[in-house]
């Protein structure tokens, strides 16, 4: 999907990630959404060395930012730009951006696109937005007493661990791993240290799901900029090997046990030339440990159904076999609302350019991002992954 090839004299520069940036996460604030915005796009210019009137191109993905968009974000941020794009996928929206910014350069439509999401509401802001979400929500699940993403992700994770016999002990591996990282984070919203007694303990939200299965939902902005790699320096330069969405898979089902990353798998690995193995590192969108654990079978480290066997296998901390989100993830940081979906994406480049300090992956070149979101009539909508890789 993405040219892997380096730049000759008849075709173009390779496209890919050369700067990242992110604004501090609060569980509360009273800045503006475009304050933040604006302190995740200073922080990726800066890494990238490239300056504002680089930008001619500009996408966002937001839930709260509505009426506004992407076009009357870059009339307050003071930019000129010929490509806007406007991200609908939820969390796996940002992947979708970058992605979708690529071929806008590959086009000539733009050539430097700063990718952002982010928003700014706190717990009781959520639960407004999931009942306005949509008409599907708004008109049916709503009504009729829908209790949020709790009750839906509740299911869906009894009915995993009723099919295949997945434990809660085994998901749990996965909050205690990332809060392992997340303590190293300062920009971590919860740092506390948490065993898997302290998981299994921890109060029933919405049976099986327990306190420490939920993300919680705060303020903050996060950002990247894709432009062609020789543009800068190569220390900055983060290669896209190859990415691909889908959106409504499996069509129809209620809680379904699969995702739309079931239906690229294959071509994401065969299109980037690499193997499972070749991977140092995974960022998946871990809204609740069953999706993570969904994404790791679909995406091919295990067959489906037997992810809990691969839990038990590995442990999931930055410095562990299987570095599983290694800030922290959105289960320790905070779920930022659409900036849940470009936490991991920014993590990845900060790792591949080996810039994460107290939390770096000492052996990170190449890893994988997953996104999903938008929820339905009963499952998410939308699903996205790429797989990037340190040009060094």
């Amino acid at each position: 999907m993405m040219s892997q090839e380096t730049t000759t004299a008849t075709s173009q520069p390779e496209i890919g990630i050369v700067g990242f940036g992110q604004s501090a996460y609060s569980k509360k604030t009273d800045r503006t959404l475009i304050s933040l915005l604006a302190d995740a796009s200073r922080a990726a210019l800066n890494s990238s060395g490239l300056k504002k009137s680089d930008i001619d191109g500009i996408s966002v993905c937001s839930f709260v930012l509505p009426p506004d968009n992407a076009v009357t974000l870059a009339e307050q941020f003071g930019l000129p730009v010929g490509w806007a794009y406007y991200g609908t996928a939820g969390g796996a929206g940002p992947v979708a951006a970058v992605l979708n910014a690529v071929r806008a350069i590959e086009a000539g439509h733009a050539t430097t696109v700063l990718c952002l999401a982010g928003d700014n509401y706190d717990i009781d802001g959520h639960y407004k937005l999931m009942d306005q979400f949509h008409l599907a929500l708004h008109n049916y699940a709503t009504p009729n007493g829908f209790g949020g993403a709790n009750g839906l992700f509740g299911i869906v994770q009894r009915k995993h661990m009723e099919t295949y016999g997945t434990q809660s002990r085994q998901l749990g591996k996965i909050s205690v791993g990332q809060r392992y990282s997340a303590q190293r984070n300062p920009n971590a919203l919860l740092r506390g240290p948490m065993t898997l007694d302290d998981y299994l303990s921890a109060r029933i939200i919405a049976d099986p799901i327990r306190l420490y299965d939920c993300v919680l939902p705060c303020a903050g902005a996060e950002a990247v900029i894709v432009t062609a790699l020789d543009r800068v320096e190569p220390s900055r330069r983060i290669r896209i090997l190859a990415g691909y969405e889908q959106h409504n898979y499996p069509v129809g089902e209620i809680a379904p046990l699969e995702g739309g990353w079931k239906c690229f798998t294959d071509r994401l690995f065969s299109d980037a030339q690499r193997s499972h193995d070749q991977l140092d590192f995974v960022q998946a969108y871990d809204d609740y440990p069953i999706m993570v654990a969904i994404q790791l079978e679909d995406l091919g480290f295990c067959n489906k159904g037997e992810v809990g066997a691969f839990l038990e296998k590995h442990e999931f901390s930055f410095n562990g076999s299987f570095p599983l989100n290694t800030n922290g993830g959105q289960l320790s940081c905070g779920q930022a609302g659409a900036a849940g979906g470009m936490i991991g994406l920014v993590e990845a480049v900060r790792q591949l350019r080996h810039e994460a300090g107290d939390f770096q992956v000492e052996t990170a070149r190449c890893g994988l991002v997953s996104g999903y979101g938008m929820v339905g009539y009963g499952h998410g909508l939308s699903s996205s992954a790429i797989i990037l890789e340190n040009e060094q």
